[in-house]
């Protein structure tokens, strides 16, 4: 779901340079429209490559000109860019965005540390990749992407999935009701109720940061001017490597194991599960991330 809450920020100097890191206070929302994310076309900034979109069958495109699912064409939003828990306090994701004293060409593929300061997800964070922005946002802005948030003002998962449960703001209100949901999004879906506790719109502070590999390797897009912005410090405890998935893998561990379908398989530093179960395989989506489909 998409407000109009408008929000005070500042921009303070990361380093000596021209480059502003952006920090302040926000509020968030949620949607999962299944539309091709903004940030996937060409030329919206200065990056190594568009944010990736994915067909139907969620297949990476490589064509950054593929028309959006939301306009009649055959690119989505792909479902690894649903969020995930790394530990009881700190998750990785993908959101919309809207600041204050900036515009799409900062705003594409950068990366914001949000630390939740309303709701029951109080004092835990959340690393977001920017991979859309939205006319219907207010400033400060986060529109999360969560499978079950709502499509909002755009639906391309009628066109993808035949349509997904749900109101069209706020989306389903039940953890059960993401059993229904294709595979490939059960578990950004179920996220929502465990780590994220139902929460509904929470308050947060941000601040701009370097970009985590977890997250560019999903998408394929890094900024230019990534590494002018701070290093991202993962919150002290919650016990679990932030390299590492949460979700147990299906047997053994390290390579010996078999990652569930959709999920990383494989791809630079990847100490994970490295089999694919029956029916798909590991598919190579760039250096960084390869991944069962």
């Amino acid at each position: 779901m998409r407000s109009s809450t408008i929000l005070q920020t500042g921009l303070v100097a990361a380093l000596p340079f021209a480059v502003q890191a952006a920090s302040g206070s926000g509020q968030s929302t949620r949607y999962w429209d299944c539309c091709k994310p903004s940030c996937s076309w060409s030329g919206k900034a200065s990056v190594n490559r568009p944010v990736l979109a994915c067909d139907a069958n969620n297949n990476p495109l490589s064509d950054a000109s593929v028309k959006s699912g939301c306009d009649g064409g055959s690119a989505y939003t792909c479902a690894n860019n649903s969020p995930w828990a790394v530990n009881d306090q700190l998750s990785y994701g993908f959101a919309a965005t809207k600041l204050s004293g900036g515009t799409e060409s900062s705003w594409c593929c950068a990366c914001y540390a949000l630390t939740f300061t309303s709701g029951p997800v109080a004092g835990k964070t959340l690393v977001v990749q920017s991979t859309s922005t939205g006319g219907d946002l207010g400033s400060n802005h986060f529109d999360i992407n969560m499978p079950g948030g709502g499509v909002g003002l755009f639906d391309g998962c009628t066109r993808q999935f035949g349509g997904l449960p749900g109101a069209q703001y706020g989306g389903i209100s039940s953890r059960s009701q993401c059993d229904s949901f294709p595979a490939a999004l059960k578990p950004g879906c179920q996220w929502r109720f465990d780590w994220f506790q139902n929460a509904d719109n929470p308050n947060f502070t941000f601040k701009q940061v370097q970009c985590p590999s977890e997250l560019t390797s999903r998408t394929g897009c890094k900024r230019n001017d990534d590494s002018q912005f701070p290093v991202f410090t993962p919150p002290s405890g919650g016990g679990t490597n932030p390299s590492t998935p949460t979700t147990p893998p299906s047997s053994g561990g390290g390579s010996g194991c078999t990652a569930d379908k959709y999920a990383q398989c494989g791809g630079s530093g990847w100490s994970g599960c490295t089999n694919c179960p029956s029916g798909s395989t590991c598919k190579t989506i760039n250096d960084y991330y390869h991944q069962c489909a």
